[in-house]
């Protein structure tokens, strides 16, 4: 049954026109930052419900499973999909950085002191709590995951779907999706004052030192969505792939570049992914995990920023160099967080390893980049979620399986 143009596409046109509109405004209007608080709003109410909804999801996929086997098929297919993209991603940026010189600039930062954390510190930090109800936090999505896993599994071991718990499970998270789109009615006025405090504050930096390196990335990240994207899709999805990818894309890309956020564009993923016919099973492990484990925007401003840093202090970023930072790039970002900003754990991680005896100007520098690069790392990184869904559903429900769900849609 066809749909009106605006029934379909209505809501997302109306997030579009308020993030122009806050641009607007910031641009025209110093004392646009006063409505920050808008935008607090909509990300503050995501991040409440997000929470909850990434536990009960991901156990919940896990326990109504029809096997254990199964559930680990889909859960080692779902990581190393998103190792391969991210180092795609970091390739890529390397490949175009190395041929276009543009981050060499004086210091602008005096050296400050800065710690650092060993290797063992940040397994435990990345992975575990050592309390139970800090589990239960948005700066503490990843052991939160493990958590849902492991519970998950637990659940499977005592009679998986049979189980009363796996039921309970699986009717709150129905529950908390459709709070979910309550709060999303909210999200235009969110992204108006997000985006008009956003500009309001950072305008002039556009225009500085650094915009040659932003431009680049905006650049990159947008011709990367638009690119590798449809060819992700392609592969996951075969023939037809990447068009019904992009009809149901652009709503993940508007909610992440306006949240900055992976978690809060969580509930959106879950949408357009339901909508696609990828399995509940795939998108309830996928689009929580990839919120915080898959980020291919993550690790191309990984090696901008070590670009721009090895320009500045009159290195050369070759090819030894280079093989080790995207490595780095690629595990240091499928461990950072999904919250905005990230916590500057991986802009940490790389300074480290390759400035350390500059750390206290390398990691301010590396911090601001990525404070400005934030909107579109966010978009590749979340939007890139739902894209390796299809990747995922291609090993865990056969190659045909859009085909299948196309033929369905049609009778």
């Amino acid at each position: 049954m066809k749909t009106g143009f605006l029934k379909t596409y209505g809501f997302l046109i109306c997030m579009l026109a308020a993030i122009v509109a806050g641009c607007i405004v910031g641009a025209v209007w110093p004392g646009a930052t006063c409505l920050e608080p808008l935008g607090t709003v909509f990300v503050n109410l995501m991040f409440c419900v997000v929470v909850p909804m990434v536990f009960c999801s991901i156990s919940s996929a896990i326990a109504n499973m029809k096997s254990v086997k199964r559930a680990g098929k889909l859960l080692g297919t779902t990581v190393v999909t998103f190792l391969c993209t991210a180092a795609i991603a970091a390739v890529i940026m390397y490949v175009i950085v190395r041929f276009l010189p543009i981050f060499t600039m004086e210091p602008e930062y005096e050296a400050g002191e800065t710690g650092t954390l060993s290797l063992p510190e940040m397994v435990i930090n990345f992975f575990t709590k050592p309390d139970f109800t800090e589990l239960f936090s948005r700066r503490a999505i990843l052991p939160l995951i493990v958590a849902a896993i492991l519970f998950g599994f637990g659940i499977q071991m005592a009679g998986g779907s049979k189980t009363k718990t796996a039921q309970l499970l699986s009717d709150i998270t129905n529950c908390i999706m459709k709070t979910v789109k309550i709060i999303t009615y909210y999200a235009p006025v969110g992204f108006f004052g997000f985006f008009a405090s956003l500009v309001a504050v950072h305008g002039r930096d556009f225009v500085s030192n650094y915009a040659r390196a932003i431009i680049v990335y905006y650049v990159v990240s947008f011709v990367y969505m638009f690119v590798f994207f449809p060819i992700y899709a392609r592969f996951g999805g075969g023939k037809g792939g990447a068009k019904v990818m992009f009809r149901h894309l652009f709503r993940p890309a508007a909610v992440s570049f306006g949240t900055c956020s992976s978690v809060a564009t969580i509930p959106t993923n879950m949408e357009v992914a339901e909508e696609t016919g990828i399995s509940k099973e795939v998108s309830d492990i996928v689009l929580p995990m990839g919120a915080t484990m898959h980020m291919d925007g993550s690790a191309m401003s990984a090696i901008i920023k070590v670009a721009f840093l090895f320009g500045m202090f009159g290195k050369d970023f070759g090819t030894g160099e280079a093989i080790l930072a995207i490595i780095v790039a690629v595990f240091s970002s499928v461990a950072m967080s999904g919250i905005p900003g990230g916590g500057g754990t991986g802009e940490l991680v790389l300074c480290t390893l390759f400035f350390p005896e500059h750390l206290g100007v390398a990691f301010p520098i590396a911090l601001a980049i990525g404070d400005l690069v934030d909107p579109p790392a966010t978009m590749v990184n979340a939007a890139g979620d739902y894209v390796v869904s299809y990747i995922v559903s291609r090993f865990v429900d056969g190659k045909n399986w859009l085909q299948k769900q196309m033929e369905q849609a049609k009778k």
